[in-house]
């Protein structure tokens, strides 16, 4: 995740970052500014009193007030899965330390370390899993536990039962009152409670009829506004409708990489920099 000054306009304006839109679509704005150069030539060739089209100025403008509004809930759905998937990690902060501050006062050293580390592997599965799948290899883990999740197809759950199995040991040996049983229970649940969450946001993405057609209505429009507006600006008609063309197909590109917020790419979530801050705590109140 890029972090930045709000309030600095021109080194914002003038930031040439390898996330700008620009960059990414360069090469597509030329084929579009060429193709639509070539149109408003035919047109001003072939047909330089069809005024049916410059009536076409209305209809156009209508159209683009109807794809403003597709883009713009475009948009506003792909922030709010960004946004819920970083209060989902901020909600983990909160729970992995408070199971921390409950299981430190009431465990002996052996199982302080059990949890400190089950906890450190739960947060890393779980930022691997809503990637491309933790490695067992990446964990510190006992033999046993090693064996155990190796038969587990999904890690994360496979972490957290270790853990209530521990604890439910704990309850039986009598290490553990009922009510500290019951307080240790909700946080672990609420562990997986985001895990399920976001699971949801990265396993739901956008409709994939909405993002074709919105695709298909945003290049015939580009691809066919000069026709409307050559009678008016002449060649210009193709740099306007180039220019048009960056600024939708923008917003589309930035509304694709902020509904998966949990991968690497420069406006994903810093899920990297949540993990070493929840090991660094846990590992600080459970040593």
């Amino acid at each position: 995740m890029i972090k930045y000054n709000p309030k600095s306009w021109f080194s914002l304006i003038f930031a040439f970052h390898k996330s700008d839109t620009f960059r990414m679509l360069w090469k597509e704005i030329f084929y579009i500014g060429a193709f639509t150069l070539v149109v408003a030539w035919a047109e001003i060739t072939y047909f330089p009193k069809a005024v049916v089209m410059e009536k076409l100025i209305a209809v156009y403008s209508l159209i683009g007030f109807v794809i403003s509004l597709l883009l713009v809930f475009r948009t506003n759905t792909a922030y709010d899965r960004w946004w819920e998937g970083r209060k989902k990690w901020g909600e983990l902060v909160n729970d992995t330390r408070n199971l921390s501050v409950k299981l430190s006062p009431i465990l002996t050293d052996e199982h302080r370390e059990f949890f400190k580390r089950m906890i450190i592997n739960f947060v890393w599965t779980m930022k691997e899993h809503l990637r491309d799948g933790a490695e067992l290899e990446d964990l510190e883990l006992t033999e046993d536990e090693k064996k155990y999740l190796e038969q587990q197809s999904h890690l994360p759950a496979g972490i957290s039962a270790l853990m209530y199995q521990r604890l439910r040991f704990l309850k039986e040996k009598g290490s553990i009152s009922d009510g500290e049983y019951i307080a240790l229970e909700g946080n672990m649940n609420r562990l997986m409670d985001s895990l399920g969450a976001c699971e949801r946001i990265k396993n739901t993405p956008i409709p994939y009829s909405y993002s074709l057609f919105l695709k298909k209505f945003i290049f015939i429009y580009v691809t066919t506004l000069p026709l409307a507006f050559v009678h008016t600006f002449g060649f210009y008609s193709a740099l306007i409708a180039t220019f048009v063309f960056y600024v939708l197909v923008s917003m589309e590109v930035l509304a694709e990489e902020i509904e998966d917020p949990f991968g690497t790419d420069d406006n994903d979530l810093p899920t990297d920099q949540i993990f070493e801050r929840i090991k660094a705590v846990t590992g600080e109140i459970l040593k």
